[in-house]
């Protein structure tokens, strides 16, 4: 058999060394004519005489990203359609048969009655790290870029390849919990250390030791397969077992309020698992891995936070006509923290700096914030004092706006008000060349007006970044009504230069993710008027699914500042755009207590100098009138929380400030946290249904207010039984 995906040189040892090199990908990914091939190559090596083991390892510079997982995606829809034309038993037996195909033939590998080595020369993730784990022998080369691990739970998913199972019988049953509920990326120095690599050596050794280690092993076998093969942990149904599982599941429920589908899953594996043989196990994986992938939260995040996210990532807004971008030098005008952590990012990402600021003093003070940042790195390990001097090289301080001159990108982000501003916009254009485009980091201030002081509005477009910036993957890209595709590509490039997501918006008051998440606080703030107790308020916002409760978001956003953004929205849209009781509220809190958020102590929660923050207790005075706790439905408070969120978000697609489906679902997860199970704002409607959505803004309107109403486009896609994906995605705008 020929391979695409695979190169087979056996020496004379009779070691083959398999090659994975899947030409026309910069990563070699698992999909179908992936996996036809190594089981082909298999059986090859189990069935040649003259082969007595084999080496996989990698023809590019990372092992592998995993499987390709709109190919899962697709078996979703696969299993919808079957059910529909065969009925829902005749499409789970297909799916679990598909599903299981990876996992049957890593276990192949397995019990081949050949040694297998897995030379690990690069990151190996996912379905790729499953293929680790299923060799006999795991070496690694020595470099500490390199990151292994299980991320599947981060998309909807579990490891269904057999991962789940063998990580249950290579750690203690907590840590391989831990391991495998948290997804997290690991350097192979740790994995070493907790024996899921065996060996790390130089890269130029690796093939070697990996083909010495199969040539001293002729009959390897997995532990499992072993006679007198004993579980890390013990057994579950012993004093040890008994001390893990019940206090995990308590942690699981806390830290997930049973939302996501995928983390019970890995539970239920693990624990049923670790009761049975491998193989009954693995089949117990697979099984469940077939449920997973039919669930709702699964699909909603494999679209939003692989698919679409990819598509994003590579640039599906930006103007195909437009050349790339050519940046070099970016000036950043303004060094306070947001701009200072702006200018960190941008140095990090390998492009100079050129920062300015009133004066040297306070230029200078905004290159310090990048020599805490990554001196932090250098403390942590995870940067070399080599790489923290020259990204300090590439940020130069100062006052003179003159050295804009070479920028060929510059972004303001001075202090959030319109004259300061507009200052600074006319001050940086005497400066910069004619054909640079200037972005805005404003999160309020509408771009068309600031565009005004521009003598080329094309040439201007607001680059909202999130705080902390060096944490934030998300930045919101705004268009004013002249802002050209020069600069979209432009903006769209330095976000993508910087390692960051962009979504792209319209201008419009709070543009989209400031206008969505002011109504996650205003729900929060009437909760309270209302007389809901401030901590089941708190508590409820995370079993709904978003990080944090609505007032202690406000808090670090800051009080005082949804204050401000009230009283202007009044002051442009007159008093029927605000609720007076949210005005009250927020007056007594600000003008009355001096309660500002986290930045000076006091919000709604108080902030000792030690110990942890609790909830203001004075809180309860503010309430206009006291419910009794036992008699609020938690339900409706959470789908209150999350359904202004999206029913908001709707309205910002109507209103065409969003354009697409995808950047909505994006940013509202990237952004502000929005539940990722659902798999965003718009999502979270087409999970529900249109047609129970609007039921339920309209029950909601009903008890809570005209907030509440769903917009005419709501009403129109519940009439026609439609979904926004169905009407608005991608392959149907690219069909129209």
């Amino acid at each position: 058999m020929a391979f695409t995906h695979f190169k087979l040189d056996v020496d004379g040892d009779g070691i083959a060394l398999v090659t994975w090199d899947s030409p026309g990908r910069s990563m070699n990914v698992i999909d179908l004519k992936v996996i036809e091939e190594l089981a082909a190559i298999v059986e090859q090596v189990a069935a040649d005489a003259a082969i007595k083991g084999a080496v996989i390892t990698s023809g590019k510079e990372t092992f592998s990203a995993g499987a390709d997982l709109t190919l899962l995606e697709g078996l979703g829809r696969i299993f919808t359609d079957l059910a529909k034309s065969k009925g829902p038993e005749a499409a789970a037996t297909a799916l679990f048969q598909e599903s299981r195909k990876l996992s049957l033939l890593y276990r192949r590998l397995e019990t081949c009655g050949k040694p297998w080595a897995a030379a690990i020369n690069g990151a190996a993730l996912g379905g790729g790290f499953e293929l680790v784990l299923a060799c006999h022998h795991r070496v690694a080369a020595q470099n500490p870029r390199t990151r292994l691990g299980l991320p599947e739970v981060k998309v909807g998913l579990f490891p269904g390849a057999g991962g789940t199972t063998r990580i249950a019988r290579m750690l203690p049953p907590g840590d391989a919990l831990q391991f495998l509920l948290k997804g997290d990326q690991h350097p192979v120095d740790r994995l070493k250390a907790m024996k899921l690599i065996d060996a790390v050596v130089p890269a130029a050794d690796l093939v070697k030791s990996a083909k010495d280690w199969v040539k001293a092993n002729p009959k390897a076998k997995a532990p499992w397969d072993q006679d007198g093969y004993r579980l890390p942990g013990g057994p579950v149904y012993s004093k040890a077992g008994m001390m893990v599982f019940p206090p995990a599941n308590a942690i699981y429920r806390r830290e997930t309020y049973d939302n996501y589908p995928a983390a019970h899953a890995i539970m239920q594996v693990v624990y049923e698992g670790l009761l049975v043989p491998v193989d009954t196990a693995l089949r117990i994986e697979s099984r469940w891995f077939a449920k997973i992938l039919r669930s709702p939260e699964a699909a909603a995040m494999m679209r939003t936070l692989f698919v679409s996210l990819q598509e994003i990532n590579k640039g599906a807004r930006r103007p195909a006509a437009v050349p790339a971008s050519k940046l070099r030098r970016i000036g950043i005008i303004g060094a306070g923290f947001m701009g200072a952590s702006v200018g960190y990012v941008t140095a990090a990402a390998g492009l100079e700096v050129v920062l300015v600021d009133r004066d040297q003093a306070s230029a200078d003070k905004g290159k310090a914030v990048s020599q805490k940042l990554i001196g932090d790195q250098v403390n942590k390990g995870r940067a070399s004092a080599a790489e923290r001097d020259a990204l300090l090289g590439r940020i130069t301080p100062t006052a003179d706006y003159a050295a804009l001159k070479d920028c060929d990108l510059v972004i303001e982000a001075v202090f959030e008000d319109r004259n300061v501003k507009a200052e600074t916009i006319k001050k940086a254009q005497a400066a910069m060349r004619p054909d640079v485009v200037l972005g805005s980091n404003t999160s309020t201030l509408p771009i068309t007006s600031l565009a005004t002081e521009l003598a080329d509005q094309s040439r201007f477009i607001g680059i909202h970044f999130f705080s902390p910036v060096e944490k934030m993957m998300l930045v919101e890209i705004i268009l004013g009504k002249a802002t050209g595709d020069a600069a979209l590509a432009t903006a769209l490039d330095f976000v993508r230069a910087i390692r960051k997501t962009p979504i792209v918006v319209n201008d419009a008051r709070g543009f989209y993710t400031s206008r969505v998440v002011g109504t996650y606080l205003r729900e929060g703030h009437l909760m309270l008027t209302e007389g809901v107790p401030p901590a089941m308020i708190e508590n409820v916002g995370r079993m709904a699914g978003m990080p944090v409760g609505p007032l202690s978001l406000n808090d670090e956003v800051a009080v005082d500042l949804a204050w401000k953004i009230l009283k202007a929205t009044e002051a442009d849209l007159g008093g029927k755009a605000i609720d007076p009781r949210q005005k009250v509220l927020l007056a007594e809190m600000v003008e009355r207590r001096g309660r500002f958020g986290r930045k000076n102590g006091k919000g709604f929660y108080d902030y000792p100098d030690k110990g942890a923050k609790k909830l203001w207790p004075g809180l309860a005075d503010l309430a206009l009138r006291k419910l009794d706790p036992d008699t609020i439905d938690i339900n409706e408070l959470k789908l209150r929380l999350l359904g202004i969120q999206a029913l908001e978000t709707a309205r910002c697609f109507e209103e065409n400030v969003l354009t697409d489906v995808r950047e909505a679902d994006v940013g509202s997860i990237l952004g502000f946290g929005f539940a990722p199970f659902s798999g965003g704002t718009l999502s979270y409607i087409d999970m529900m249904g249109t047609k129970r959505f609007v039921a339920l803004c309209e029950m909601l309107a009903k008890k809570h207010g005209a907030r509440f109403a769903p917009s005419k486009l709501l009403v129109e896609m519940a009439g026609k039984g439609e979904s926004f994906y169905g009407r608005f995605g991608p392959k149907r705008q690219a069909a129209a």
